[in-house]
């Protein structure tokens, strides 16, 4: 009888799980922690509650959304749609048309962008046909800063579209990004549908939008969720696999996906030595920060609009939530990749990123001088590495009914939520179609 192991409570596991319990197949899923959603949660601090990192989705994330309306979320009322529009202060602001089709949506929103010198415009049109033209497939892998020398991409188009757009989406510097994950990025998102470029931004944090409708989701339909329990070695056995718990507890299941963090995965399958591959390929992964600083100013306080990008220092993106959440005066400023401040104290940081603030917004400077609190969440391994040529472990292994799950997976994307949720899927769905398989046999 088909049972399934789902070990990792992140957006992957969840995935997996609830597309298993959407097809009446028994699993169980193993979160260590007392919390699920991974990377991708809620946290409560001074009686508000934020996220672990501010995210963005975009329209083009359908299996996420997917994974939304399954578990009964309606994703108008908890996401913020906005077509696509790029505000990069203080020098850069892209539309896209509203009444074009893709891609001429954004031919037109780069054409009128506002910024850039005639010439730049028709070179990054001009890119984005080369682009469409090839099906956004390069023959081998390079850097992305070495594409964009190329096709001539000058320093302020550079600096003011491409760069946060590859921040945003790869978290890795232009000089190491994988060129050809960033054109699967760009496929999706804009040669398509129109609305696939659009921005959606959570109202909501990411365990009430997410996380915790997908664990209800999953109880009611036969599964179950099991909280605050880690498992500390998977080992086979002759029809499936046993889990030893960190309670003491043991269970065997037919089918297991394994959706932790990579670098848990050589501890946990140690005693398989069919998957030497992939533990190899997990530790040889490299990773890249991300730091999220919430500043509470006076609750007066309203930016223009909800996300803006910043082009003076260390911030990359500021959200006001005020308008996403309700919580008045809030800012959430994202910093990507390394950077000197990962050597600041979080005084020096915050010191730093309100002068930014009032340099980017200087009508709104007086408010911005100095927050009434703040908090300063860095995850030092964000997200893996996304380098030219990198080597992603495959979700399917050399071990029957063993598979992996997680953004680092090898995919088309990179470590985003959707690339998260895409993997779990298909781990789910190789075994629900390899059950059926075997049913009909």
């Amino acid at each position: 009888m088909t049972h399934v192991a789902v070990i990792g409570g992140g957006c992957a596991g969840l995935a997996a799980a609830a597309r298993l319990a959407e097809h009446g197949v028994p699993v169980t899923l193993y979160e260590s922690a007392q919390q699920l959603g991974g990377r991708a949660r809620g946290i409560q601090w001074r009686n508000e509650i934020l996220d672990n990192g501010q995210h963005i989705l975009l329209g083009a994330y359908g299996e996420t959304l997917g994974l939304l309306e399954l578990a009964g979320v309606d994703p108008a009322s908890v996401l913020m749609r906005l077509p696509l529009q790029l505000d990069v202060r203080p020098a850069f602001r892209l539309r896209a048309s509203s009444s074009l089709p893709a891609p001429l949506h954004i031919f037109a929103g780069l054409l009128e962008a506002d910024g850039l010198n005639w010439r730049e415009r028709l070179r990054v049109v001009r890119f984005m046909a080369w682009m469409r033209l090839h099906d956004f497939s390069l023959p081998r892998d390079e850097v992305l800063s070495a594409l964009l020398y190329r096709h001539g991409q000058s320093e302020r188009l550079v600096r003011y579209l491409w760069e946060p757009i590859c921040l945003a989406a790869l978290n890795t510097p232009l000089n190491q990004a994988s060129a050809q994950v960033f054109l699967n990025v760009l496929r999706d998102s804009f040669a398509r549908s129109r609305t696939d470029s659009d921005t959606l931004l959570p109202r909501s944090d990411l365990s009430t939008l997410l996380a915790e409708p997908l664990a209800a989701y999953i109880c009611a339909h036969g599964g179950q969720v099991r909280r605050a329990t880690g498992v500390r070695e998977i080992r086979r056995e002759e029809r499936g696999f046993r889990l030893m718990l960190n309670n003491g507890e043991e269970a065997s299941f037919s089918h297991a996906i394994l959706a932790t963090a990579p670098f848990r995965v050589a501890d946990l399958t140690a005693g398989i030595p069919e998957l030497a591959p992939q533990r190899l390929l997990c530790e040889a992964l490299q990773y890249q920060p991300i730091c999220t600083a919430y500043l509470q100013f006076d609750p007066q306080l309203r930016l223009a609009q909800a996300m803006a990008g910043l082009s003076s220092g260390l911030g990359q993106w500021v959200f006001d939530r005020g308008l996403l959440y309700g919580q008045h005066g809030l800012m959430a400023v994202v910093i990507s990749t390394e950077g000197r401040y990962l050597d600041m104290t979080h005084e020096q940081l915050v010191r730093t990123l309100c002068r930014e603030l009032a340099e980017t917004f200087p009508e709104h400077a007086a408010s911005l001088s100095a927050p009434q609190w703040h908090k300063v969440i860095t995850e030092k391994r964000a997200t893996f590495a996304c380098h030219a040529g990198i080597r992603r472990p495959a979700m399917h292994t050399a071990v029957e009914g063993f598979y992996l799950a997680g953004d680092y997976v090898e995919g088309d994307y990179p470590a985003t939520i959707e690339g998260a949720v895409r993997s779990g899927v298909a781990a789910a769905r190789a075994i629900i179609q390899s059950s059926e398989t075997k049913d009909h046999v």
